[in-house]
């Protein structure tokens, strides 16, 4: 569906985008995820036709952006960050403005219809858009891109400076448009994208540095999670769990299950010490009640990749001697400041 392929933008001698290359499949909600300036706008507006790449092709179901955005366009629904809205315009005249100016073919008193049933934004289609809150802006901002029925929705921080509430909704609303569209949502909000996507790209200095499920994110962390409820003292269970090969860290969550405890426990990520910490406890006369895979959270992963991809800076020295070229430029300057003080 989508096919971004060896992707380059420069600007001067700087890299905004640096090779890269992913594909997102029809029926899929990637989440396009990175820190200030790692490249994640300049991606969508390449895809989307609002800028030039350097080198490298983007491809809207076969069609190439770059050489035919007119064509590409019509599969394409855009919410940048801030919404393309006239202030002026009530809803209805916004709507219809830019049903005209997609030139789609459809009924438009019904599309029109269907979509602000989609977004609830009837109760405010003939208000004027400067009346209207920051939740019911960005579901305006939506409905624009959902006119023509495109088959690919891309967003853009869709829910930056919205209350809880009101992201709540847009997120059940992205997630309810999933069934039907190919979605790309880029956001700073971990926990949004971890519960809407399926799945997740990180990029970072124009660079990517993950694309997976969401569910093999673990692999990026280096290390596996499990929760375990064991019976017994906790001090000696502790120390028995620490006591296994691969076992990096445990700690007791204090959540009583009768007589057992939760145990959060981290493990090398190519090591399986589940058999081993059965044996074990068996072996202690102890007993497992509860053993499940603990998912490591978008989070852990987004932290983890980004430092290991920051330059490696060394420590200033505080007291660091001045250079010899510097200690002689100081004296050639102390010399001449006595010279002139002596012939004055």
């Amino acid at each position: 569906m989508i096919e971004i392929s060896h992707l380059v933008k420069k600007y001067g001698d700087n890299y905004a985008l640096d090779d890269i290359s992913f594909t997102v499949q029809k029926g899929e909600i990637v989440g396009f995820l990175g820190p200030n300036g790692a490249g994640k706008t300049t991606t969508l507006n390449i895809l989307t036709g609002y800028l030039s790449a350097t080198s490298g092709s983007a491809k809207i179901d076969g069609i190439d952006i770059l050489e035919n955005p007119m064509e590409a366009k019509k599969h394409i629904g855009f919410l940048p960050e801030h919404p393309p809205l006239y202030l002026d315009m009530t809803v209805k005249e916004y709507l219809k403005f830019v049903f005209d100016l997609k030139k789609c073919t459809l009924n438009r008193t019904k599309h029109l219809a269907e979509i602000c049933g989609i977004l609830k934004i009837d109760d405010v289609y003939t208000r004027p858009i400067s009346h209207l809150s920051k939740g019911y802006r960005q579901r305006v901002g939506i409905a624009q891109a959902l006119i023509g029925n495109p088959d690919i929705l891309i967003f853009d921080e869709p829910t930056v400076g919205l209350d809880p509430k009101q992201i709540i909704e847009i997120r059940n609303l992205i997630t309810g448009l999933g069934r039907k569209h190919t979605i790309i949502l880029s956001s700073h909000i971990l926990s949004e994208v971890q519960s809407v996507c399926d799945r997740i790209v990180i990029i970072n200095k124009g660079r990517i540095l993950a694309d997976a499920k969401k569910d093999q994110l673990e692999v990026f962390t280096g290390a596996r999670k499990l929760i375990a409820k064991i019976t017994g003292d906790k001090k000696e269970v502790l120390s028995l769990i620490n006591s296994i090969y691969g076992v990096t860290r445990s700690e007791c969550l204090d959540e009583a299950d009768g007589d057992a405890f939760s145990y959060l426990i981290e493990t090398q990520s190519d090591v399986d010490v589940r058999k081993m910490l059965f044996t074990k406890i068996s072996q202690k006369g102890l007993f497992m009640v509860g053993l499940e895979p603990e998912g490591a959270s978008l989070e852990d992963v987004f932290i983890t990749l980004v430092n290991k991809n920051e330059p490696y800076k060394p420590p200033v020295e505080e007291d660091e001697p001045a250079d010899e070229s510097a200690q002689e430029s100081e004296a050639v300057s102390e010399d001449k400041n006595e010279n002139e003080g002596g012939n004055a």
